[in-house]
């Protein structure tokens, strides 16, 4: 008998083969419990690599390196990559606590549309390590299996057994914590889902038991279902006796000398990057780009076990002593040299032995698969197989159809199996593991909060951003918009807006070019309180220092400082401040004060100079740029501190450059500095005012580089960085010169969030890299330089880089989640430049095929 299996398993036919599949027992949070074993499972996280600097890849890798050889060593573990659709309808549930202001539930929909168009894939990642073998346990469930499995028998794990395995995960699961897995124990509802989903069963998941557990007749739910094994593929049947799905597992078998990471070194993680073109009979497509790119979305399962060192050691000593005896022994051959590979594998094997006794390294023995499923048909299945043998082929590792070998493979891959396939197996470094980097990807933007686009790294997935939660985290509350113009990076900002809007927020956006009135057209269709104030003669006095602060003993600073700026220099000279101060204190003293009063008074004064004064200022209070500061006012004002959309636009306005000296002003760069004096003081008194201390607020200044031309302009912006935190003030900002902004020392040590578009001047390319954390070297030129671009070199608007408050960056898209709604936030005077609807889709990521055209 023993001869018989020692030839079995030389041949690849050992006695696993023919084990009964799993029985499953019991799940728990963190727990699997087979007739024979138990596992703990835990679900890891992954780490945004993509555009992670290459100090800190090789810092990370080190240390899963030395996880696997110090945690992990001796235990069976078993790594699993899932995917599942993204359930967009989630995110009603979670509008309900984002979302309190106008249509927001309509809103949401819009939202929750957009993402069932896009099918979204989501990635799981889990490990399972076996904890405790239960062989003992298998005679005693023979004797009670019927009744177990209807339910009505007794548990057939006992509560004992049960928290003396828990208390082993949860010990596991204190040293998995800590490492950049941050695992934590898989709940009872991903096991379940984890299991059932084999079967690709679309009935709700069991509840488990009051104690936790999920067991008997319920836990036999999960794997009723029939799957019919074929040479090349399996077929998943369905309670109807219908094919629900065809599935084929393959295997890796053979792997280059040397893999690079990054590049075809990160085998595990390339999963998400696999696509494939779908064949749609009927269908024509007029070009190249119209024609769908899908990703595959093939399922990782790996079972590995790494050595102890003890025992590695002992291998690789083997291994050199047999290529030393060969060697020896073609030496004394006629040929008198050995073979250059045996050279070679006596050489390594020392050197590997010498660099274990020195460092955390350790050997591993894994047993890579890939299952790739299709729920079309066997074509369509066979064409995704194609592609991950292709795209795998590409890097110099093969990948084959496991013929003959499906079912093995197959239940080889369910939780709690083990090697059943022995011979489909390879021994390599626990470093060359780790250098598959299964758990890097892409990884951006808030935890929670509304969702803007979407990533288009490695890994597929939703991107959020709050403007207003900086404060409620206790962090910074700035959010930069950085790019060429036409790129879109208005529009994203001001699809953020309309989030914070929709949150109940005071928006006030200063819109110095004019073209983001699109945003309370926006808004106003879904029922938000939006308003565009057009600073003009027919607005006068709506941003009257007065009207703004009241009696406020600011307002008898600002508005004289406000009066001296627009003043003529001829007049300043002579000591005209003098009588203006006079006027406003009177003024102030007589109740309901106003700037149109203080210029009548100076006007009816007997002073000459206060006379000369008065009628200078009046006649430029009749000027477009002057009238909305200190004109009569002709009707009722239209700012007020209260949530809503509020868009202030400044036509004839025309700032100084920040170096130029306050004598070379003219008339309208005079009442330009002093309006924005103006707006700029309603904006600070506004976030700091105690009774509207717990409102959200954000304060939006599109071209942020034109407001940093004044020095009252940029101490603003730096002083609403530093202190939005404590008066929930959220600054927003969008330029096209980084360079000007990164001169802000205020504002840069208050940046959350940073949204890079692209930009050409290596100048330009050099100060984003700053803002966004990346290092300044060539590769970030060249990304930043071709960003924002369709691989035809064709503009792709709203796409990015992002850099969220944790420092991690990755590429995304803004997402606009109609084609309506994106005319509405155009920011040129026709949409017509796209030449059409699908075109506009196309070239602002809104496009059906737009996340395809991403990955591919």
């Amino acid at each position: 008998m023993k001869l018989t299996k020692a030839l079995g398993r030389f041949m690849g036919l050992g006695p696993e083969r023919a084990l009964p599949p799993p029985r499953y027992e019991a799940l728990a949070d963190g727990l699997v419990i087979t007739d024979t074993a138990a596992e703990a499972w835990f679900v890891l996280s992954g780490s945004n690599t993509d555009l992670m600097a290459e100090p800190s890849r090789d810092a990370e890798q080190d240390t899963i390196s030395s996880v696997l050889a110090r945690t992990l060593a001796g235990y069976e573990c078993h790594l699993r990559v899932l995917w599942s659709p993204l359930n967009a309808a989630d995110y009603i549930d979670e509008a309900e606590e984002l979302f309190s202001a106008g249509h927001y539930r309509e809103w949401t929909q819009l939202r929750v549309d957009r993402l069932d168009m896009l099918q979204l894939p989501t990635r799981h990642l889990l490990l399972g390590v076996r904890i405790a073998e239960r062989n003992n346990q298998t005679k005693a469930k023979s004797r009670a299996g019927f009744q177990e499995a209807l339910g009505l028998g007794t548990r057939a794990v006992s509560y004992k057994e049960l928290a003396r395995l828990d208390a082993l995960t949860r010990r596991l699961g204190r040293q998995l914590e800590s490492t950049p897995w941050r695992a934590r124990p898989a709940t009872v509802e991903m096991l379940a889902w984890m299991i059932a989903r084999e079967q690709h069963r679309a009935a709700p998941l069991p509840a488990a038991n009051g104690d936790g557990a999920v067991s008997g007749a319920k836990l036999a739910q999960l794997t009723q279902g029939k799957v019919m094994p074929y040479p090349d593929h399996l077929q998943v049947v369905d309670g109807r006796g219908e094919v629900a799905a065809w599935v084929s597992v393959l295997a890796m078998t053979g792997f280059p000398e040397e893999m690079e990471s990054p590049g075809s070194g990160e085998w595990l993680r390339a999963v998400s990057e696999i696509t494939y073109i779908p064949e749609n009979e009927g269908d024509t497509f007029q070009d190249f780009g119209q024609i769908p790119v899908v990703p595959v979305n093939p399922e990782v399962s790996v079972r590995f076990e790494v050595m102890h060192k003890r025992d590695a050691l002992k291998t690789i000593d083997e291994v050199r002593r047999l290529a030393k005896e060969q060697r020896q022994s073609a030496a004394k051959h006629s040929a008198g040299e050995a073979g250059r590979e045996i050279e070679e594998t006596e050489q390594v094997m020392a050197e590997l032995a010498r660099d274990m006794k020195r460092d955390d390294v350790t050997l591993i023995e894994d047993h890579p698969r890939l299952v790739v499923s299709s729920d079309v048909g066997l074509e369509d299945l066979r064409a995704k197989v194609d592609a991950v043998v292709s795209y795998y082929g590409g890097l110099g590792i093969e990948v084959v159809v496991g013929t003959d070998e499906q079912r093995e493979l197959w239940i080889e891959s369910q939780p709690g199996d083990l090697v059943r396939v022995a011979d489909l197996g390879h021994t390599r470094t626990v470093d060359a593991f780790a250098g598959s980097w299964f758990w890097g990807g892409a990884q951006v933007g808030d935890d929670k909060g509304p969702i803007i686009g979407y990533l288009t790294g490695s890994t597929p997935g939703v991107v959020r951003n709050d403007l207003t939660a900086g404060s409620e985290r206790g962090d910074a509350t700035t959010t930069a918009f950085i790019g060429r113009s036409g790129r879109g990076k208005t529009t994203g900002m001001m699809l953020s807006l309309l989030d914070a809007g929709f949150r109940e927020a005071f928006v006030l956006a200063l819109d110095f070019k004019g073209d983001i009135g699109g945003l309370v057209t926006a808004a106003q269709s879904y029922g938000l309180n939006s308003h565009l104030v057009q600073t003009g003669t027919h607005y006068a006095g709506v941003a009257d220092l007065f009207g703004m602060l009241g009696e406020d003993e600011r307002a008898q600073v600002e508005v004289p400082a406000q009066l001296g700026i627009a003043l003529p220099s001829h007049l300043r000279a002579r000591g005209a401040e003098t009588p203006i101060q006079k006027a406003v204190n009177q003024v102030v003293a007589e109740g309901e004060p106003a700037t149109w009063k203080v210029i009548q008074r100076l006007r009816t004064s007997e002073d000459p100079l206060a006379q000369e004064t008065g009628e200078a200022l009046y006649e430029l209070s009749l000027t477009g740029v002057g009238a909305p500061f200190m004109g009569r006012p002709s009707g009722e004002p239209m700012l007020v501190p209260r949530p809503g959309l509020w868009v202030v636009q400044m036509p004839g306005l025309s700032l100084p450059d920040a170096d130029s000296d306050r004598e070379d002003w003219n008339v309208t760069q005079r009442l330009s500095v002093a309006l924005m004096h103006s707006m700029i003081a309603y904006a600070v008194t506004t976030a700091g005012r105690k009774d509207l201390r717990g409102l959200r607020k954000v304060v939006a200044v599109p071209e942020v580089h034109v407001l940093t031309a004044t020095r009252e302009g940029s101490a603003f912006l730096q002083y609403i960085a530093r202190v939005g935190r404590a008066l929930s003030t959220a600054l927003v900002v969008d330029t096209q010169d980084p360079e000007s902004l990164a001169g802000l020392t205020g504002l840069v040590e208050q940046l959350t969030t940073v949204f890079g578009f692209q930009l050409t001047t290596p100048q330009q390319q050099s100060a984003l890299a700053a803002l966004l954390g990346l290092p300044d070297d060539e590769h970030t030129r060249r990304l930043v330089q071709a960003i924002g671009l369709q691989p035809d070199g064709e503009i792709r608007h709203g796409h990015c880089i992002t850099r969220d408050r944790r420092f991690s960056c990755a590429t995304t898209q803004f997402d606009i989640p109609s084609g309506d709604l994106l005319r509405l936030l155009s920011t040129t005077p026709k949409i017509s430049r796209f030449g059409s609807e699908a075109a506009a889709d196309a070239a602002t990521g809104t496009g059906p095929d737009t996340m395809q055209e991403a990955l591919a």
